[in-house]
């Protein structure tokens, strides 16, 4: 047919439809990376799965098919052909102390100390290169895999550490062995009594063994010499290159000192700080943030605070955990409330002025009656503030009384978990606490079926920081001594998907960020891992072999197991394809409207999903093209801390 012969509805249908999407290709800027070939596990419901993912600045801007996701390619993107591998988001620790976690990476390691023979051993030649002065410090042993597994005292090192002071933790952090050196310089004797909260285990003649529990350690630790900010400084960046190589990208450090913040502060002015960090220090300093109206979740995408750590008792295998029951074998012992808790009304007065203050409060608790007490707090709390969306948590959440799962939802409180205790405490808890209470231990379905959201962590340096290990814990139960092969109470199995979600959205929720990371979606920021096999396929005995490829942060790569390098570069405002620059909001705003279009919206809902992130347009009685352009141009507000 001859071309003057068509029909004039065909070439109005070609203006109408064709012109504007070759605009819309032509005014749309290029990506600066597409991870293309990939099977993406978005945690976006809607959306799950995708093959590609797009990213401008640290931002994700496409997410779908090999060939939507291509039409954001330019001449400078950097692809990166994933070969088939799984993406995930970058995984979120809910829980860790992330610069003791850092030094630990260097400090004495005693966890995998299978005797006492060996314990010794380790210490003795750790000393031995020790400088005078210093101190042999970090250790996390664990008696249990010992025969016999008794306690050890400071006998056992004292004469091969005659003059250097040894303070080596157990592996829950609960508890320490000083030699008599350490003894010596904290001034602890027989006549020292036990603290609020503490204990210092004595033998038959009320002589101190050297083993001290919870409370207890502060003498401690008030006679450490404290870190030194190059110290400090290099155990951080340890502690951020081992997170990359693993595939974490972001932490919730519990319990940070304001020296660890500090340090934090300076690694991000200086483009340094390649994981992000929510910080929650000790509930004891709460009016310092309070006087100064720091709220949770105040600060940037990289560092913020507003949280506060807090802790209702000790932990199981020090014997330290607040129980309704005694521990098995263990006369009357019910388990300690910790220092903070003498008297109860004090944590609540803190309590209160957290809340008022809008601080967010993680609160460690792991005897049934430790979770309980804290549950009653919270429900004062509500009572005498009113409803909010407080986001409480209770870290560890170990040891549930059948009564308190109702009342954990109820109150909206998240239980901050750690998957991989539940396999190693598995090898001796029944024996501590017996079969009823076993059975309601790091129930993590039961949780779920009570709408109680899950965020996962480590607890690291207490427990590995390999995410693919806590994935496996949640996946298959199985306890570290082979005893479980078919998991310890099956019944609180996660599948895969479950345990990815609380370990990312569920993670991001437990710090306000789920609407800035925690999916792969479009807006949100570009943190991301590469995985070497894929773990919804593989049997679940093979995830803990599993290893993070890739690991990017804010779309740039920060590890590469290829080079086994940490490659970093700081946050830079990007250049869309006609040279104006975009930043965070606005990118969210293209991707909005972009889909707005392909959805058929009209010119006025475009413009209305572009006035809504950055305000109105000069002036309206521009063209939408023009409109759009003008936005281009002009730097995005910016953002109030902690959105």
């Amino acid at each position: 047919m001859n071309h003057r012969h068509r029909p004039w509805w065909l070439l109005v249908l070609v203006c109408c439809v064709v012109l504007p999407v070759r605009n819309q290709a032509q005014s749309r800027p290029a990506a600066d990376l597409i991870i293309t070939n990939a099977k993406i596990w978005t945690v976006d419901k809607s959306l799950p799965t995708a093959q590609a993912v797009a990213v401008i600045g640290d931002r994700i801007v496409a997410v779908g098919s090999i060939a939507v996701v291509d039409a954001w390619c330019g001449p400078n993107t950097q692809v990166v052909d994933a070969g088939g591998k799984l993406l995930l988001p970058g995984f979120n620790d809910a829980h860790v102390h992330f610069v003791s976690g850092g030094m630990q990476l260097d400090n004495i390691q005693l966890n995998d100390a299978t005797t006492a023979e060996e314990f010794v051993r380790r210490i003795g030649e750790r000393a031995k290169v020790t400088a005078k002065g210093e101190w042999v410090l970090g250790g996390n042993w664990d008696e249990t895999k010992w025969s016999p597994p008794n306690m050890p005292s400071k006998e056992l090192i004292d004469a091969l550490t005659p003059d250097t002071p040894v303070f080596v933790s157990r592996y829950d952090g609960h508890m320490g062995l000083a030699n008599s050196v350490a003894l010596r310089l904290a001034g602890i004797t027989a006549k020292t009594p036990d603290p609020p909260g503490g204990t210092i285990v004595r033998d038959a003649h009320g002589t101190p063994t050297g083993t001290l529990k919870d409370a207890a350690t502060d003498y401690i630790y008030k006679v450490i010499p404290p870190l030194s900010h190059d110290q400090r400084m290099k155990a951080a960046k340890r502690a951020l290159a081992y997170a990359a190589s693993v595939g974490v990208t972001s932490v919730q450090h519990m319990d940070a000192s304001y020296a660890d913040i500090a340090i934090y502060a300076e690694l991000l002015q200086r483009g340094e700080l390649t994981t992000r960090i929510y910080a929650a220090p000790l509930i004891t300093h709460v009016e310092d943030q309070a006087k100064i109206g720091v709220r949770h979740a105040f600060g940037g995408p990289d560092l913020r605070i507003g949280a506060l750590k807090a802790f209702a008792d000790g932990s199981l295998g020090s014997g330290t955990a607040y129980f309704y029951e005694p521990f098995l074998n263990q006369g009357n012992n019910r388990g300690l409330l910790s220092d903070e808790m003498h008297p109860i009304s004090l944590m609540l007065d803190r309590y209160m002025t957290a809340d008022a203050a809008g601080l967010q409060i993680c609160t460690h608790a792991i005897g049934d009656e430790g979770i309980s007490t804290i549950l009653d707090l919270y429900g004062d709390i509500v009572k005498a503030h009113g409803e909010a969306d407080r986001r409480f948590r209770i870290e560890h959440a170990q040891h549930m009384a059948a009564k308190d799962f109702d009342r954990f939802a109820r109150l909206h409180v998240i239980a901050s978990v750690q998957p991989y205790h539940a396999i190693d405490d598995g090898r001796f808890a029944e024996s501590h606490i017996g079969h009823d209470r076993a059975s309601r231990t790091y129930a993590f379905r039961t949780f779920l079926d009570h709408g109680v959201r899950l965020a996962f962590g480590t607890d690291w340096e207490v427990a590995p920081l390999d995410p693919l290990l806590t994935v496996y814990a949640a996946v298959t139960r199985a306890t570290l001594d082979g005893k479980n092969p078919n998991g310890w109470f099956p019944e609180q199995k996660l599948s895969v998907a479950e345990s990815i979600e609380a370990y990312t959205t569920g993670s991001a929720y437990a710090e306000f960020q789920e609407k800035e990371k925690g999916s792969i979606t479009p807006g949100k920021l570009a943190d991301m891992v590469l995985l070497s096999d894929d773990i919804f396929s593989i049997v679940p005995e093979k995830i803990r072999d599993v290893r993070a490829l890739k690991t990017f942060v804010g779309g740039r790569l920060v590890f590469d197991a290829a080079t086994a390098g940490h490659q970093w570069a700081p946050p830079r405002v990007v250049e869309s394809s006609a040279g104006n620059g975009l930043r965070g909001n606005q990118l969210k705003s293209f991707f909005v409207t972009d889909q707005a279009r392909a959805n058929g919206a009209s010119e006025e809902s475009v413009l209305f999903l572009w006035t809504a992130w950055l305000g109105p347009p000069a002036a309206p009685e521009e063209s939408l093209n023009a409109q759009l352009s003008h936005l281009l141009r002009t730097p995005a507000a910016t953002p109030n801390p902690g959105t």
